[in-house]
């Protein structure tokens, strides 16, 4: 476990989980702008006295929970207990029920976190992948996450979406030739995320980090 000085205005404590994937001093150095004090963390216990927790993610899905494996109970407790949990990119993705990835690569079905109930789908064949670039957000519904942000832009890179079962679940949406989820979360607001990269982002994704920091600061 590393631990990183804290800004001069610390918000709130946020736990990054370490699993082996994902860009952890890039967005480190996000939320630390964004007035957190960052714990990059292998140890679920952390998660005990976290105001926020944060599941980065580059890579696949099914690896990505094959090593999350570990934090899978303890994610859940934190859940339940209305700890909020940030997913980025295949972090988010991770959030999901199952993946259409696994199938693709001839791996079976994966069991996701399933604190969003859904899939996560591929682009048409029609599209080229993966999605890469800056897209606009069109927020649907309000969430502290997304304050500030509608119609500004952000990062993406990703072959597959987020299909929830419930539209309800669809915080904010761009388009790639089809119309996804950007933001997504749970029924309570406390579990969401962004198939963008916040902390590739610019001013757009600072906006974002700010207001989950400040969330996790305002619980």
């Amino acid at each position: 476990m590393s631990t990183t000085q804290a800004s001069e205005e610390t918000l709130a404590d946020v736990v990054m989980v370490d699993y082996g994937l994902g860009n952890l001093r890039s967005a480190m150095r996000g939320l630390e702008r964004a007035g957190a004090n960052v714990v990059i963390s292998d140890d679920p216990a952390d998660f005990e006295d976290a105001d926020g927790i944060v599941l980065p993610g580059v890579g696949a899905f099914s690896e990505g929970m094959e090593n999350a494996g570990p934090f899978r109970e303890p994610l859940a407790e934190a859940a339940d207990a209305g700890t909020p949990i940030f997913g980025i990119c295949l972090g988010m993705q991770m959030l999901l029920t199952s993946s259409e990835e696994a199938d693709h690569a001839g791996e079976g079905e994966v069991e996701g976190l399933d604190f969003i109930p859904g899939r996560n789908v591929r682009f048409d064949e029609g599209q080229k992948v993966p999605h890469m670039g800056w897209n606009e957000l069109n927020v649907q519904r309000d969430h502290p996450l997304v304050e500030g942000v509608d119609g500004e832009y952000a990062y993406f890179v990703h072959s597959y979406y987020a299909d929830p079962d419930d539209e309800d679940a669809i915080v904010a949406t761009t388009d790639y030739g089809v119309e996804f989820p950007a933001v997504v979360a749970n029924e309570e607001g406390t579990v969401f995320g962004t198939q963008f990269h916040p902390e590739k982002s610019g001013e757009t994704g600072l906006t974002i980090l700010r207001n989950f920091v400040q969330f996790c600061a305002d619980r």
